[in-house]
């Protein structure tokens, strides 16, 4: 069982109260990991604002990944042949990779020293894509129940990153009860694979039963 960080010292906002369309909803707290914890559970996330200024979003509308609707194409399958997939076993070099090749980055040594805490008390998890000896791609997230946040993602070499998220989908649907994969924003990547738009409302009321489910890494 994952490892309780300790008790959240900030009153973080209620994501149900903000303004329809808005997606920062507060300014500053810290990055406990006690704090990105609590976050997670009431649907928010950290991520830095341009001026640099620690922030918590709650994008509306939401980007998801519903288990059935997950779109693999030829091309796509013969990649997942092609590579070798692990999960939680080069966590620091996933996130680390995941932040290589970004302009202006959120992923400061802050943020790695937060969820590579948040990994060894078993809540960040990352999935590895591996050619031969070489990581070539991969993703890490938040698991809270059967709640899979998705932070990142990268690629060294053409659709790692997407084997990578057909296995967390693959490996989530052999888990019990209706898991809820967050990506935060429907990018146009993303939207080649299946992710779909959700209100914000819908989100935070599938939040409230998936974190009640047992974990699946």
């Amino acid at each position: 069982m994952p490892i309780e960080p300790g008790p959240c010292d900030w009153n973080l906002p209620n994501p149900r109260f903000g303004e329809p369309g808005e997606e920062v909803l507060a300014v500053g707290a810290d990055l406990d990991p006690a704090t990105v914890l609590a976050a997670y559970r009431i649907g928010l996330f950290p991520m830095h604002v341009s001026t640099g200024e620690l922030a918590w979003w709650s994008p509306d509308p939401r980007g998801v990944m519903e288990l059935d609707e997950l779109v693999v194409s030829t091309s796509l399958r013969k990649s997942v042949r092609r590579y070798r997939v692990t999960f939680d076993c080069a966590f620091e070099e996933v996130i680390r990779g995941c932040d290589e090749n970004r302009e202006d980055s959120w992923i400061t040594e802050e943020f790695i020293a937060t969820y590579g805490a948040l990994h060894e008390m078993g809540w960040a998890h990352s999935v590895e894509v591996w050619d031969g000896a070489d990581l070539v791609g991969g993703l890490y997230g938040i698991e809270v129940g059967g709640l899979f946040a998705g932070e990142s993602m990268f690629h060294r070499k053409r659709d790692a990153s997407k084997v990578a998220f057909v296995a967390l989908v693959e490996k989530l649907k052999t888990c019990q009860g209706p898991r809820l994969i967050d990506v935060q924003w429907q990018t146009d990547h993303l939207a080649t694979l299946g992710v779909s738009r959700i209100s914000r409302n819908d989100y935070l009321d599938r939040l409230d039963i998936a974190i009640t489910l047992p974990q699946c890494f």
